[in-house]
């Protein structure tokens, strides 16, 4: 057939074969151009904590054994099935065939073996590594075929192997991830313009590359609320899954150009306490600075009342959820008294603020509410890679105000005074291991709400309110999560009309 057509197109007159061309319609490309608020400081996200990573790169670039869809449920990934022994301890995973990454490296079960075996290493930087701690071994049993035996019952095992810091990556170039990350899904890595934007292209090698119908991704990083309202209106951002900018949401509504959509997020937004300060170690200053607090004003003034308060580190929408914000109810004179009693006079603490606008608001409202109960805040705005390095890493801070965006992140306060949050107890680790090793959902269930307890009654941090999902979109975009059970956003199956 193309035979004929080419003796049949060389037969007609030069300039009817030029007309015929020119009026020939080419295949656009489609351009996707999403706004967020945070760039990473790297794009591997088996070596950083950046939550943008994974909203960018993870079932994007790089691909898990297995995934979780928007209702949270665990689905096959790379792996495409598994059986598990009755005694809970043995996964054998059979994997996808014909894989390759985007460098044309064939994916195998030695690929899933590197990438567990590196995030197990006792020299491992992956900022999860406590989810590979049941893993006794991983054991190639053919080359699409890979066993992983547990020390231990991992109720959390299947999820926790969809997350980011899981991602398989290849021993060929696993060195040059943070930079020019590699991986085997539908899109590859193709720039990024530091301060400004990251671009993926569609991978069309992918297994099921037909069905992706967006070829170009731009991530335009826009902190400031203000710069993502005025890219939104100017048509220069499709997609704004994670919208900064609250107080203008009805502005987005009234508009039929866009569409708007208030989702939820596994984020908890805490006054995170450093335990191991020399006064914030006294669990009745932390009780005090807890009794400061008036969530509703915070609520109201940093997130326009679109937020939904919390007591402890759990999300509400979860089965599991109790509702603690009782526990300590806005109490400015419980909150001197508590003070008094710890004998502690005006003091004085350092809030460094990473710079997000839930975050950045939240801090002015919060330096009040402490100062009407006799306690000074100074406020030291950051940058997000100092946050990294003196807050996460050396614990050079008093306060902080973050979003803890994973799932099923209770286990933080299991990391031991060496985690940033400088908190010890041995009691709590002890039901984090029960919580972890028990398959019975509602035993489970029982669990996780001793746990929720525990922590609002020790006043670990200032509980604050669940990070929404405010997502605003141009009009024939779809496809985009509503809520958001896990951290990465894939967008194989997100669609834009011409």
């Amino acid at each position: 057939m193309t035979a004929f057509r080419a003796a049949a197109t060389a037969a007609l007159p030069a300039a009817l074969l030029a007309a015929l061309i020119a009026a020939t319609p080419a295949l656009a490309e489609t351009t996707l151009s999403i706004g967020t608020q945070q760039e990473p400081t790297s794009l591997d996200p088996t070596a950083d904590a950046t939550a943008s990573i994974d909203g960018m790169l993870v079932q994007n670039v790089y691909e898990t054994l297995t995934q979780v869809n928007e209702p949270g449920e665990v689905l096959p990934q790379l792996a495409k099935s598994w059986t598990v022994s009755p005694d809970g301890l043995v996964y054998d995973f059979a994997l996808q065939s014909g894989v390759t990454f985007h460098d044309g490296t064939t994916f195998d079960a030695n690929d899933v073996k590197f990438s567990f075996d590196r995030a197990m290493a006792e020299g491992s930087v992956n900022p999860s590594k406590s989810i590979f701690a049941p893993i006794a071994s991983v054991e190639v049993t053919a080359p699409d075929a890979i066993r992983i035996t547990l020390k231990q019952k991992d109720g959390f095992f299947l999820f926790n192997i969809a997350q980011g810091d899981a991602s398989i990556v290849a021993p060929e170039s696993v060195d040059g991830n943070a930079t020019k990350p590699m991986g085997t899904g539908p899109f590859m890595f193709t720039d990024w313009t530091r301060g400004d934007r990251l671009v993926l292209t569609k991978n069309a090698a992918w297994r099921d590359a037909g069905s992706v119908a967006i070829d170009r991704v731009e991530f335009r990083f826009i902190a400031e609320p203000a710069a993502a309202t005025a890219a939104m209106l100017a048509g220069e951002i499709d997609a704004f899954p994670g919208f900064p900018a609250p107080e203008l949401m009805e502005q987005f509504e009234a508009d039929p150009r866009f569409t708007v959509v208030v989702g939820s997020t596994e984020g908890e937004v805490i006054l995170a306490m450093n335990n191991s300060d020399e006064v914030l170690k006294d669990i009745g200053v932390r009780r005090a600075i807890s009794h400061a607090l008036n969530r509703d004003a915070i609520i109201d003034g940093a997130m326009y009342g679109r937020a939904q308060p919390i007591g402890s580190f759990f999300a509400p929408h979860h089965v599991s959820y109790v509702d603690l914000t009782g526990t300590y109810p806005h109490d400015v004179a419980k909150a001197k008294a508590l003070l008094a009693e710890a004998g502690v006079t005006a003091p004085e603490f350092l809030l460094r603020v990473p710079p997000f606008p839930y975050a950045t608001r939240s801090a002015e409202i919060i330096q009040g509410q402490l100062a009407d109960a006799g306690m000074t805040v100074k406020i030291e705005n950051v940058e997000w890679g100092f946050w990294l390095d003196e807050v996460f890493k050396k614990k050079n801070y008093d306060l902080s105000i973050i979003a803890h965006t994973s799932p099923n992140d209770l286990g933080n306060f299991a990391r031991g005074p060496d985690y940033f949050y400088g908190y010890d107890n041995p009691e709590f680790v002890k039901l984090w291991d029960a919580i972890k090793f028990e398959a019975d959902p509602v035993k489970r269930d029982a669990l996780l709400k001793d746990a929720q307890r525990m922590v609002a009654d020790q006043a670990v941090h200032g509980f604050l309110f669940q990070l929404p999902k405010l997502g605003v979109y141009a009009k024939g975009v779809t496809g985009f999560w509503n809520s958001s059970p896990v951290l990465y956003q894939p967008l194989a199956t997100v669609a834009k009309a011409n």
